[in-house]
């Protein structure tokens, strides 16, 4: 299956692409307490996302395309949960 997608999308993907990048930059400056992490993780998940699902074709792909996408999440998930488990656990880690 083929999708050819018209060069506006592309364009208005990229726009995006860049509000976001400017957005980040300007909550990188402010002070939100904690609420800084979750806010710069937010842009950064909806920045990777709009690359896969558009500039990777992810969108209009077949559903072994999604299962591998898919796949591919549930492995970082799992690398991630093991490494922070790790790291929680360390005897040095000073807490406060």
């Amino acid at each position: 299956m083929s999708h050819i997608s018209p060069k506006s999308v592309y364009f208005t993907i990229f726009g995006s692409l860049m509000a976001l990048t400017a957005l980040t930059v300007y909550v990188a400056f402010q002070h939100l307490g904690w609420l800084n992490f979750p806010v710069a993780i937010t842009i950064a998940i909806i920045k990777a996302s709009l690359v896969v699902l558009f500039f990777m074709h992810v969108k209009y792909g077949t559903r072994l395309t999604w299962a591998v996408v898919a796949g591919s999440v549930f492995w970082l998930g799992i690398l991630l949960a093991l490494t922070m488990g790790d790291y929680l656990t360390r005897p040095w880690r000073t807490y406060g």
